[in-house]
C-alpha cells in the first residue's frame, strides 16, 4: 500500500465535495416535488457528498476523510457569512431586490444550526461505518459498505435535521414522514449511483496507489491532525 501524503486527485474531490455542500446550502430553500414527494430542492446535488465521502474514505482512509468534513464545515460556514454579510450592508439606492435576497438566501437561526449539526454527525456516521465495515469485510463487497453507511449517515442526517428545525412546529406525525421521505430518497439515490462509487473507487486506487484500511485510526471525530 502506498503511504505517500500527495495525491494526484485529493484535491478534485475535496473541491467537488466542499461544492456540493455549499450548493446544496443555497438550494434547500426551495421544496420541489420528485415523484410525489415533497423534498428539498438541495436532494439532487446532497447526496454527491455522501458519495465522494464514501470515496475518500475507501480510497484515502478515514483521517484524510475527517480533515475534508471539517473543511466541508469551514467553507459552509464562511459562505453563510459573507451571505449574510451581503444581507445587512447598505442597499444601493437603485436596489430594489432586498426583500428577494432576504427571501431567497437568508438563513433561519434554527435552520441553519440544524443544518450544521446534521451534516457533522450524518457525514462522520457515514465515514466510521464505512471505515469499520471495510475492516469486518477485508476490503471486499464495496456496496455493502456505501450502502450500509449511507443508510446510517442519511438517517442521523434526515432526523437530526428534521428534528431541530421543526420540532414542535409541525405534528410529530408529518415530523416522521419528513425524516422517512428524505432518508429513503437520498439512500435510494446512493444505490442508484453505486456503479459510479465503484468505477471511481477502483479508479484512484489504481492511480493513486493507495487503499487504506484504519486499522490503528483514532476514529475521534474532533482530532484534526495526527
Amino acid at each position: 500500500m502506498n503511504t505517500k501524503s500527495n495525491f494526484n486527485y485529493l484535491t478534485l474531490l475535496t473541491a467537488i465535495f466542499v461544492t456540493c455542500l455549499v450548493i446544496a446550502n443555497i438550494t434547500a430553500v426551495k421544496l420541489v416535488s420528485i415523484f410525489g414527494l415533497i423534498v428539498p430542492a438541495a436532494v439532487v446535488i446532497f447526496p454527491i457528498s455522501y458519495i465522494f465521502g464514501d470515496v475518500l474514505t475507501e480510497v484515502y482512509g478515514y483521517k484524510q476523510a475527517r480533515r475534508v468534513i471539517w473543511l466541508g464545515f469551514g467553507c459552509n460556514l464562511l459562505a453563510v457569512v459573507a451571505i449574510w454579510l451581503g444581507e445587512v450592508l447598505p442597499a444601493a439606492s437603485f436596489w430594489d431586490a432586498q426583500a428577494a435576497y432576504v427571501r431567497i438566501l437568508g438563513f433561519a437561526p434554527r435552520l441553519l444550526l440544524a443544518s450544521f449539526i446534521a451534516y457533522l454527525i450524518g457525514e462522520f456516521a457515514n465515514s466510521f461505518v464505512l471505515a469499520k465495515l471495510k475492516i469486518a469485510t477485508r476490503g471486499r463487497w464495496l456496496w455493502t459498505r456505501t450502502v450500509s453507511s449511507t443508510l446510517v449517515g442519511q438517517g442521523l442526517d434526515s432526523a437530526v435535521f428534521i428534528t431541530i428545525a421543526f420540532a414542535g412546529i409541525i405534528p410529530p406525525d408529518a415530523l416522521l414522514t419528513a425524516v422517512v421521505t428524505q432518508w429513503l430518497f437520498k439512500s435510494a439515490y446512493e444505490v442508484i449511483a453505486t456503479p459510479l462509487t465503484y468505477a471511481l473507487t477502483n479508479f484512484l486506487k489504481r492511480r493513486e496507489g493507495i487503499d487504506v484500511f484504519d486499522v490503528t485510526t483514532n476514529f475521534n471525530p474532533l482530532r484534526v491532525s495526527d
